[in-house]
């Protein structure tokens, strides 16, 4: 005896350990089964199901429309993180075929990939921000869409440092405020 236990209850109490549950057939996902009639071992969600955290109702935010026109405005506020985290993005996913100052010239290009249309042509100057989103989201042409690989609130982020891309582009000497127009015209 172990302190007043009996060595039968030790024996009882380890007869209970079992591998059973760790042992267990499993199937990886797109692995065959033979268990299902279509051979399949993950099963196709219900139809009209949506997973936790994928519910889109808000359409300004998600696909850039209200009703079926593209939206005009931003569906949030355009702040300074906002504008960094739109030249940050479009560094990286954009940049390499618009270039970083959006004319269409970007490394890519030089490699034989199509030229892509510059920003700061009057069409693409006078697009709603609702489409420059939508073709961000879906693709264009030789674009690629970018859904999957961005997600909503850095394609508006990009849409708005687009923006800010094709202002100062177009910038004229009286869309300066005047005090920032004297600094510059002062100099170093």
């Amino acid at each position: 005896m172990v302190r007043g236990v009996p060595w039968a209850l030790f024996v009882l109490l380890g007869a209970g350990c079992d591998q059973a549950m760790s042992d267990q057939p499993k199937r990886r996902p797109l692995q065959p089964s033979r268990f299902f009639a279509d051979g399949r071992s993950s099963r196709l969600p219900v139809p009209g199901t949506i997973a936790q955290g994928q519910l889109e109702l808000d359409e300004h935010l998600y696909r850039g429309t209200a009703g079926r026109e593209f939206v005009e405005s931003f569906p949030f506020d355009v702040t300074r993180e906002v504008m960094a985290r739109g030249r940050e993005r479009f560094d990286i996913f954009c940049s390499p075929c618009h270039d970083r100052t959006g004319y269409g010239h970007g490394m890519v290009v030089g490699r034989g990939y199509a030229v892509p249309p510059s920003y700061h042509i009057d069409r693409l100057r006078r697009a709603r921000p609702g489409y420059l989103f939508d073709v961000i989201t879906r693709g264009f042409g030789a674009m690629p869409d970018y859904r999957d690989q961005i997600p909503v609130r850095d394609r508006w982020a990009i849409v708005a440092y687009v923006r800010a891309l094709q202002e100062s582009q177009n910038a004229r000497p009286e869309d300066v405020p005047p005090e920032e127009l004297r600094r510059l015209e002062a100099g170093p």
